[in-house]
């Protein structure tokens, strides 16, 4: 696998870990090409009953890597196929998906929650999305499924006003189903997998099924996100921000 993300196996369980704390977990377009191919492969695997992803300690992820952002911006890229190809797993996986989110959780470490079916977090858990921060717009999907879930003023305050939403707030909005200690956090989402992974396989994927519904306007969504996302990389607001950005790495 990539360097950045670990695949492991917990019986029936499948981790799927970001595990690159120097840079804070920033996912690369290789991490990206990992995660899809996993979750492709757990798909196909009968002995997989439950993906999950899990961070390092005190940090879940920072979202998308800013240097392939920037030469996304400056080749035309759009949002990179590797990218594409996981956010395109994340709708069509068929198999349970949970998260433990410990620190912060930004970009699509955010958005990636609203496609799982289960998630634990820590009191130091904060989900950001400063999209229009960096002249940009939402993806994964979020702008079709976190106004669904959130309503649309909790959409509107996270997606577009990039305002952060702590842990108690992920709670309460129902994005976030308990927060847990640090130190508890992974065993007790692991608990969790094993317990559901330990239910009838078909009854618990059929009840899946039934509860996310159609899959076709997810995918929509997505598909119309990456090619607005792509003009707005190209776009002045875009460039003047991750000059910015680089003008800040490069004074500190």
């Amino acid at each position: 696998m990539a360097h950045g993300i670990r695949i492991e196996r917990d019986g029936p369980v499948q981790i799927l870990r970001f595990d690159r704390p120097d840079k804070k977990n920033a996912i690369t377009g290789a991490m990206y090409a990992a995660l899809a191919e996993a979750l492709k492969a757990a798909s196909a695997d009968d002995a997989i009953a439950v993906s999950v992803f899990l961070g390092s300690p005190g940090f879940f992820t920072a979202g998308n890597d800013i240097g392939d952002f920037i030469r996304s911006a400056t080749e035309g890229h759009g949002i990179g196929e590797p990218a594409l190809r996981f956010l395109r797993a994340l709708a069509t996986h068929d198999r349970p998906l949970m998260a433990g989110v410990d620190g912060p959780a930004f970009g699509i470490g955010a958005t990636l929650l609203l496609h799982c079916d289960y998630v634990l977090a820590t009191p130091r858990t904060v989900l950001k999305t400063p999209f229009t921060d960096l002249g940009l717009t939402p993806e994964a999907a979020s702008s079709l499924l976190a106004p669904r879930l959130l309503g649309h003023s909790r959409a509107f305050e996270l997606l577009v006003m990039g305002r952060e939403l702590g842990a108690e707030a992920a709670v309460t909005a129902g994005l976030v189903n308990a927060v847990i200690d640090p130190d508890r956090l992974e065993p007790r989402i692991l608990e969790t997998a094993h317990e559901l992974a330990a239910k009838p396989r078909d009854a618990v994927l059929a009840s899946r099924r039934l509860l996310k519904g159609d899959t076709a306007a997810i995918l929509a969504r997505i598909e119309a996100e990456a090619t607005l996302f792509a003009e707005r990389l190209q776009s002045s607001e875009a460039q003047a921000a991750f000059a910015a950005f680089i003008s800040k790495s490069k004074g500190s």
